[in-house]
């Protein structure tokens, strides 16, 4: 069943009073065949409107249905009497006063309209940059919110399209899914759109589908929100160095678009503002990109939901998969340390397969301390991805370590969507330096970042 809302039947009511008035203004040189038609059209809506009105539970709306029923027998008689200018008049007074009463009825009776937010996952894994704003919204009465996962593809090195991926049947049991292919972005116009990938086409690695670029979107909503899926090392933004290794995170197309940028820290947000104000002016942008005062209301350092989402996570609620626990569990029934083994894009693209070897380093000196050691490596999402597309030539390599890895058995592989998991169990922290190292940090657990240039 089409679902309205408040604004929605107010629309398809001035539309009937509108078809109305104009029949009767012309009612003596109307083709009665295409009168007929436009009455017929108006009849059928009107019965999905009644259908509707009366699936709503909370308000009573036999007034509206009535006056619905009475519309429905005055358009008849108004179509099989059509070449009745006279009767037609008559009956086009009656559907008028119709019309009127029910616009009032809606206008006065019916609820204000529940605002509609919608978010746009693309990573199942990146859906704790949303999770904690969704909660929010779906708790909120005067809300009704939809998370809708759209579809993404791997890039080739020459920026065409590979494979298609859809996650959404990666996100959490408790988080109900829309498909993107089912939900009407331009009718329904929601009135908020979270997104977490403000890259579109920029992105070297993978894309989300064109139709879902951040300047489709304003089309669509009167409010575009971006929060980053990752989260930054804290920097002094008075520190240009330490500014220069973060700035590019802080100009991309959905942030240009975006109405409102919610990053970690207020700290950050001055990184932001005064990052993108330069960038704005060397590509030539006006207007608002460029007023400081609308930038410094535009950018909001909030914090970042996935530390509400680390920090809500309990190890005693954690679902451990029967695979993981034989290799977490001593034979005495106790367990050994976790060593979260973290493997990067930045790493990757710095070393190359110097970076490869040094995977192999660790894993080799973790198997030799399996008996106390259980090590859960879990790397970035798109690793393979962005090898295809910016380092072919060390993934066959990595490949073959990966599979390795697997035979032996002795490690746990973690390429699921669900990183506070791997957080949350794990004892301590050893890998690349990336966003995870931040959502680490948040636990007190410790952190230790691996030196690619030293193999053992």
């Amino acid at each position: 069943m089409k679902r309205y809302r408040k604004k929605d039947l107010l629309e398809t009511v001035s539309a009937w009073i509108q078809v109305n008035d104009s029949i009767t203004r012309s009612a003596s040189s109307t083709a009665p065949f295409e009168a007929a038609e436009e009455l017929e059209k108006c009849q059928q809506e009107a019965i999905d409107l009644g259908s509707y009105l009366e699936s709503i539970r909370d308000l009573d709306c036999t007034p509206m249905v009535g006056i619905l029923e009475d519309y429905c027998e005055n358009i008849y008689q108004m179509s099989v009497n059509i070449q009745d200018e006279n009767l037609c008049r008559k009956l086009s007074k009656k559907i008028r006063k119709q019309l009127i009463q029910l616009q009032n009825a809606i206008t006065y009776d019916m609820k204000p309209d529940k605002k509609e937010i919608v978010f746009l996952p693309y990573k199942a894994a990146m859906w704790d940059s949303l999770e904690s704003v969704w909660k929010a919204a779906q708790e909120d009465d005067n809300c009704d919110a939809y998370v809708i996962p759209i579809s993404y593809f791997d890039k080739n090195p020459d920026g065409s399209f590979r494979e298609e991926h859809y996650e959404g049947d990666l996100y959490p049991e408790y988080v109900p899914i829309t498909r993107y292919d089912e939900y009407d972005f331009e009718k329904r116009k929601p009135e908020i759109i979270y997104i977490h990938n403000a890259y579109d086409n920029w992105n070297l690695v993978t894309s989300v589908h064109p139709k879902f670029y951040s300047n489709n979107l304003k089309k669509w909503t009167q409010k575009l929100v971006y929060i980053p899926y990752f989260v930054l090392n804290e920097v002094d933004p008075d520190n240009e160095q330490a500014v220069e290794g973060v700035k590019h995170f802080c100009f991309m197309p959905g942030i240009i678009n975006a109405d409102a940028v919610i990053v970690q820290s207020e700290e950050m947000k001055r990184i932001y503002v005064n990052e993108f104000l330069k960038a704005a002016k060397e590509h030539g942008l006006q207007g608002r990109h460029v007023d400081r005062a609308y930038l410094e209301q535009k950018f909001l350092g909030l914090g970042s939901p996935k530390y509400d989402r680390i920090l809500a996570t309990r190890k005693e609620d954690l679902e451990v998969p029967q695979e993981w626990l034989k290799v977490i569990e001593k034979a005495d029934g106790s367990r050994k340390k976790i060593i979260l083994y973290n493997t990067g894009i930045a790493a990757l693209l710095a070393y190359d397969e110097k970076w490869v070897d040094k995977i192999e380093n660790a894993l080799n000196t973790f198997k030799e301390n399996q008996d106390e050691v259980a090590l859960l490596w879990r790397p970035h999402p798109l690793i393979e991805s962005t090898m295809q597309s910016m380092r072919p030539a060390v993934l066959q390599k990595y490949a073959m370590l990966k599979e390795r890895y697997l035979a032996e058995g002795w490690g746990i592989y973690d390429e699921t969507a669900d990183v506070d998991r791997a957080v949350v169990l794990s004892d301590a922290y050893y890998g690349d330096g990336s966003s995870v190292v931040q959502l680490y940090q948040q636990t007190g657990k410790p952190v230790m970042i691996q030196n690619v240039e030293i193999i053992l």
